[in-house]
Formats: structure tokens, sequence, C-alpha cells
């Protein structure tokens, strides 16, 4: 089929699109906490004729339609495809103006996982409409709604590794999934075969010196500058003990310690992360941090230093062939200008990578910035809603494109 003629379809469902993902920007809902909003989708699949499980990683929602009624194979017959979008929110309170600003205090999506979802649900009207008519190849599409992209629970564990875990990948040919760029071009899409997103580990440091006044700091060993000296030192554990070709960043995002004014401080916590794509790179940072606090420790005698890492995400490594289709797809729905000649390799983490460890996958930036551009997780953020209906046009286009037998 001409997929061109899925974008037309697409922008018939704007009005509806737009308001399904305002409606879920006002009810946001934390990760593993997204009931309403999996409530939404699955009452949406089903409409459309899916078959539908809830409860999958908790609150994901996992839905499948069997394709190809005019095809020559039989329904069902072919690959199945899968279609991702994730739904939770972030712990911000939003500071927008519009009309449809979150009305839950201190929460709001703040990363436009409420596109995605609506996206989504536009893609399967697509793909169920062009089922009705016998247009599409055999196969099955499957359309994983998957909770907290954004942090893990008490045992570590994601939103999309949960899934993984829960096995809706079993039987899976490729997956498909986008994120929303409010910092990118309105329309463009940004994709490339390979590693793609980094690898994301959360690091904690704790420091322990001795408590003494400050009018007397030799009795003491103080743990603010202690910390002060490591973290300074952090820097060159990139600028030095990886190559210049390598990728890897340290990030410190807090710094913890000390209760008055007038006493030599004997404790601090601080927190970062640290992202990577080759595993070495991951391992020499690791050391790196854990050698820089122990050094430290040396010239102090008495003082402490503990170090703990928390495993993130993997990277995102886009399959190649998978990604040259998807691709392919996104030429023949938008035009081969949509695709940005330089996409980049981005240092922002998502843990898709787990889905995409267990089958073929490909992910892709759609530019959304509005006139002024919105930096992700702030609490300003906010998109081009026109960006809605391209969205699904490329995630079904996607889908037909990997169902084809011929691609």
């Amino acid at each position: 089929m001409n997929l061109s003629q899925i974008l037309v379809r697409a922008h018939a469902l704007a009005p509806d699109l737009v308001d399904l993902r305002r409606d879920l920007h006002r009810h946001p809902e934390r990760s593993f906490e997204e009931h309403r909003t999996a409530r939404t989708a699955a009452e949406a699949a089903r409409a459309l004729g899916f078959t539908v499980q809830t409860g999958i990683a908790r609150t994901g929602v996992v839905a499948d339609l069997l394709v190809g009624s005019g095809s020559t194979q039989g329904v069902g017959q072919g690959p199945t495809i899968a279609l991702r979008a994730d739904m939770d929110a972030l712990p911000i309170q939003e500071q927008n103006t519009h009309d449809f600003v979150s009305t839950v205090d201190g929460v709001m999506h703040a990363c436009g996982h409420d596109a995605h979802v609506a996206g989504l649900v536009g893609a399967a009207r697509i793909l169920a409409g062009l089922e009705a008519e016998g247009a599409l190849p055999a196969g099955r599409i499957r359309l994983l709604f998957q909770p907290s992209e954004e942090s893990m629970d008490a045992e570590g564990k994601s939103g999309g590794r949960r899934m993984a875990e829960e096995g809706v990948m079993e039987g899976v040919d490729a997956i498909v999934g986008l994120h929303v760029a409010a910092h990118l071009e309105t329309g463009k899409v940004f994709m490339a075969p390979g590693p793609f997103f980094a690898g994301s580990d959360t690091f904690h440091i704790e420091v322990e010196g001795k408590a003494s006044h400050a009018a007397r700091p030799h009795e003491g060993i103080d743990a603010l500058l202690l910390a002060s000296q490591g973290v300074l030192a952090l820097q060159q554990v990139v600028a030095r003990r990886i190559a210049p070709e390598a990728l890897g960043v340290i990030s410190l995002g807090t710094i913890q310690g000390g209760d008055a004014s007038n006493i030599v401080c004997d404790r601090v916590s601080i927190s970062g992360t640290l992202r990577w794509f080759d595993p070495a790179v991951r391992a020499t940072l690791r050391d790196g941090i854990i050698q820089t606090f122990e050094a430290l420790t040396v010239q102090h005698p008495g003082a402490r230093a503990q170090v703990r890492f928390v495993d993130g995400y993997p990277p995102v490594v886009n399959h190649p062939e998978t990604t040259a289709q998807v691709a392919r797809a996104i030429g023949r729905v938008a035009g081969p200008e949509a695709l940005a000649p330089d996409p980049g390799i981005w240092m922002t983490a998502e843990d898709f990578s787990f889905l995409a460890n267990e089958r073929p996958g490909a992910f892709f930036w759609l530019g959304a910035a509005c006139p002024e551009p919105r930096e992700h997780h702030h609490p300003r953020f906010d998109i081009d809603e026109s960006v809605l209906p391209l969205g699904a046009a490329l995630l079904a286009g996607a889908a037909v494109e990997l169902l084809n037998p011929s691609a």
C-alpha cells in the first residue's frame, strides 16, 4: 500500500489525539501508579478489536490484533510487530498557564509520555482501520503501554525491565518506539542504527569524617572539604581515564552535609549518574569513582568513604536492519526530508533498551519543539501538538513496513 496515505488518515484523527493528550496531561500519574492512563489505553484498544491484557508489569497494558484478512497467507500468519509507548509522569509541579495544566498537585507530564500514549492510540486506530479494509499483510500488531520509564521500584526495576521479564516480547519479531523531543525541530525524525541512547547508572557516595568545633578544625576531619576535593577530582576520570573518542559522562546531582555553620562537618552524601555505551567504559568510570574517594581517605587517616552503584538502563542499540526498514517507512510516510541528516548519538537514557535487548528494535526522536523550545523534566515543559498525528502515522507506517514479507 501507499504509506503516504497513512499520514492523511492520521491528520483526520488530529482533534481526537489532541483531546486525548490533553486529558492525559490533566491527569498525570507517577511510575507504577498509571491506573487511569492504563484504563484509558485498554478501553481504546479493546474498542478497536484488540485482545487486551492489563496488569502487566503492575500497571502495563498489552494489546494484540491479528491482521492479514486480505492476505493469502492467512490472518496472523506473518511476523509480530510491537509498538511501545510509556505512560508515567514526573513528580514536578507544573508552571504552565494553558487550559489543560495538571490537576494533580506536584505531578505533571514533563517528558511527553502523554503524547506517546495518544500517538500509540492513534496508530492503533489507523492499523485497525486498514485491517478492516483488508489492507494489511498477515501478522500480529502488539501494543505495549508501558509503566514507569522514569524510575525504578524498590527492587531496582523499571517498567520496561518488568515487561521484558514478564514475557511481553515472546514471539515478537521487531519493536518500534519513539520519544517526542521538545528541544528538536518540529516534524524532524532523528534516528540512527547502532548505539543511539546511552546506558545510565546511579551512584551514591558517603564521606565520613569527624566533627569538631569550627574554632578548632584541627581536632576534626572535615568531610565537607574531602567531599569537595572528590567532586573536583571526579572530573579527571572522564578527561584522563577514557580515550578521547570514547563516550562517557559523570554527572553529580546532589551533595548534602553539615548541621551548623560553626561545626566541622562529619558526614556528606553525594549522588550522581554515569552514562556510557561501552561496558569497558562503564567499568572504568566506576573504578575511577571508587579510587578517587579511596585516595582521599588514605590521605586523611580516620576518614572513610563508601561508594554504592545502582544499575540503571543499558544503552539503546538500534538494530541496523530494523532501523533501515523503519527509516524507509518514515520516508514513505512523511517524505525523505523528515529524516534529519545528522541524527547524532545521545547521552540520554531510555528503558526501551530492555525491550530492544530481547528482539530487534528501532527507536527515534520525533522533534516537537514549540516556538519557544522547552526542556524535558522542566516545570514548563510542553510540545508542539501538531506532531501527534505524525507520530501516530510513523508508528503505523513502521508496523506496515515490518509486516511486509518483502521488506
